[in-house]
């Protein structure tokens, strides 16, 4: 019979993590720590000061800080995901790989272990810091325009399609009602796009594993949050279904930006008069992005701290979501994830909330 997972906060911590390729980033508010396995089964740790921490008091603010937090997120978790490629010879096994499906060729036997003299130390090569940085950027800025593509614009132009089919659905005679079904619609597709999506992902056995880093994560943080010493047993009884987890906040911008999508059209007729054209309304949707995102962290911020009917319920469609997206960990995973936590845990209990 399975061990009942348990989930007793003693104390609830600002420390957040992010699973990687073969390991774990833990973020705290001092320190983050990448904990990654390279080839040969180590556990490779790498420390930095956390991004932000000394940024001025204005940033810091409620919603302010929630777009500042997500773009530090997106840079740092990107960097981290990369780095954790390099460190667990992903990108080895990738180069190595013949395109033909077929074993590679054994590799010539070196002149170390046939005549016993050293060779010299090839030189490791790597691309400039401007290449780097530059192919960073254009990702970032890839991956958010393909998001915008789909969950902003993709819904609008298939609610457009959906009035020409059943013209009632567009103007009922009333604008909150009308907005009311726009905004229903469009949000119902961002939640089917959402969903599809993540169960597409998790059918390759490379993202599967690492959602069994994500539930690593999860579980190492619950045990610490419930005062208990970080082993790897300790840590396994844990529950794997996380609140503040980033799957919860994808569900809740969406959910906010439902909300937000209801007032575009009635304080447009009240300034002008009339309905914004589809194109407009997608570019307001776009500015109201951060926003969205600053709305969504306060909300996953106050769900993380408390634990009532509210945030129970507005927790509720992130933890289903993590059912796909947070799988069962081995103790190899959980190794990472301790190892990581411990780096970032401050002295001071300054990650205390």
């Amino acid at each position: 019979m399975k061990k009942k997972e348990t989930n007793s906060c003693a104390l609830r911590t600002s420390i957040g993590g992010q699973a990687l390729m073969e390991g774990i980033m833990m973020r705290g508010p001092k320190r983050t720590a990448l904990a990654v396995r390279n080839p040969k089964g180590e556990i490779v740790i790498e420390e930095s000061e956390t991004r932000g921490a000394k940024r001025p008091k204005i940033c810091k603010l409620p919603i302010i800080r929630g777009i500042f937090g997500y773009i530090d997120s997106m840079v740092i978790g990107y960097k981290a995901l990369m780095r954790s490629a390099e460190i667990s010879g992903l990108d080895d096994i990738v180069e190595k790989k013949p395109k033909n499906g077929k074993e590679p060729p054994v590799e010539p036997v070196s002149k170390q272990e046939t005549t016993g003299e050293k060779e010299p130390e090839k030189e490791e090569k790597k691309l400039p810091a401007w290449v780097v940085t530059a192919t960073m950027i254009f990702s970032v800025v890839l991956g958010l325009a393909i998001a915008v593509g789909l969950f902003v614009w993709l819904p609008t132009f298939l609610f457009s399609l959906f009035t020409k089919a059943v013209p009632g659905a567009k103007n009922t005679g009333n604008a909150a009602v009308n907005s009311l079904i726009k905004s229903a619609f469009e949000g119902v597709l961002k939640v089917l796009l959402l969903v599809g999506y993540m169960g597409l992902i998790s059918l390759t056995k490379d993202i599967r594993r690492t959602f069994r880093y994500h539930g690593a994560e999860h579980k190492s943080i619950f045990c610490y949050e419930a005062g208990k010493e970080l082993t790897v047993e300790n840590v396994r009884s844990m529950r794997r279904f996380h609140p503040r987890c980033g799957t919860s906040f994808l569900v809740l911008m969406v959910l906010v930006s439902i909300f937000v999508s209801f007032f575009i059209d009635p304080i447009c007729i009240a300034a002008t008069g009339r309905v914004l054209p589809t194109v407009w309304r997608v570019l307001v949707k776009i500015l109201l992005i951060p926003l969205i995102v600053g709305i969504g962290y306060e909300l996953i911020k106050f769900a993380g701290r408390h634990d009532n009917w509210f945030t129970r319920v507005i927790s509720a469609p992130g933890l289903w979501l993590q059912r796909i997206t947070v799988l069962e960990p081995d103790d190899e995973m959980i190794e990472c994830a301790i190892a990581a936590l411990k780096a970032v845990i401050p002295e001071d209990g300054s990650d205390k909330i």
